[in-house]
């Protein structure tokens, strides 16, 4: 027999009360239910949209990953550019520069998504790497007025989606924090030229030096790479007015240290990760759903990041 409350008027057995309940407070958002989406404990994920939408976008900050997080990782088969990978264009360095660019790429990415090395054998190997590479584009004499050129050439391509994503965080007035280990100089260009660099839009990452002929001689201030983002939120992100106020937090990455960069968010209140596994899926799956609290497999699309998006910045039961 079902256990009955007897409130005035009302005689409901107690599971209907909770499904009907459930029904009336669960996240509508089919985009979760797709073959590409993998959640440890979906009632969490849910439970966090909904306390996120009553809170409303006054309340929200987005912080994101570039390189194969906002970018696609891959379009036909072939790789989508890195924005280190666009500088490897005859317009900023040489075939030799190329060569040995690869080199390093194909020595230290495979210990970047490396699942049995931990984070703290990964990071001198990272700095090493990033080191490298900086020193063999600064031996380039690079020109910044090629830059936008060799965007324009790459074949760099933001995620499908990526134009309601950038312009509804800017229409609703929320921050987007991008945070990236790559070069900023050509990310900046890549979604200027996309389009979307609206003023909300606020970066974190690489910059390059140019002496006063616009010739790259340094790269400023602390080297950001994949692991270190923690450090970088710490000490930049903290000091960002915009965020000041805005305690729940969706961020999105592509890899385990992208998990770090809210760390500079003070007294958060809600935080909501979406992991994109763009490769090596069956070595890399079980780390990523114990991490990231939505992981997306192969998926080259912002459909999941926008339509949480598009359910939190909605009005309906904000308060």
């Amino acid at each position: 027999m079902p256990v009955i409350y007897h409130i005035p008027w009302i005689y409901t057995p107690v599971r209907t009360v909770l499904a009907i309940w459930h029904q009336l407070t669960k996240t509508e958002i089919p985009e979760l239910a797709k073959c590409s989406v993998l959640m440890r404990e979906r009632g969490r994920v849910e439970e966090t949209i909904h306390a996120m939408q009553r809170a409303g976008a006054g309340s929200l900050q987005v912080i994101s990953d570039f390189d194969m997080t906002l970018t696609r990782f891959a379009h036909n088969g072939k790789r989508v550019p890195t924005t280190h990978n666009i500088l490897d264009n005859r317009l900023l360095i040489n075939e030799d520069c190329t060569k040995k660019m690869r080199e390093l790429l194909n020595t230290y990415y495979p210990i970047e998504i490396d699942p049995c090395r931990t984070a703290e054998e990964k990071l001198p190997l990272m700095v090493e790497w990033w080191t490298k590479v900086h020193e063999l584009l600064i031996q380039q004499r690079i020109r910044k007025d090629m830059l936008a050129q060799a965007v324009k050439e790459s074949r760099a391509m933001l995620r499908d989606g990526y134009k309601v994503f950038f312009d509804r965080l800017a229409e609703q007035q929320v921050p987007l924090l991008i945070f990236s280990a790559g070069v900023g100089d050509v990310l900046e260009e890549v979604i200027q030229q996309n389009h979307v660099f609206h003023p909300n839009v606020h970066i974190i990452s690489n910059y390059m030096d140019f002496d006063q002929t616009g010739v790259l001689q340094a790269f400023k201030g602390q080297l950001i790479h994949t692991f270190n983002k923690r450090e970088g939120a710490l000490s930049h992100a903290a000091g960002l007015r915009e965020l000041q106020g805005r305690p729940n937090v969706l961020l999105l990455g592509d890899s385990l240290g992208d998990l770090t960069m809210a760390d500079g968010v003070s007294e958060h209140e809600n935080i909501l990760t979406i992991g994109f596994l763009n490769d090596q899926v069956d070595e890399r799956k079980e780390s990523y759903i114990n991490s990231f609290d939505i992981v997306l497999v192969k998926d080259e699309t912002m459909d999941v990041p926008n339509a949480i998006l598009r359910h939190i910045t909605s009005c309906r039961d904000n308060k």
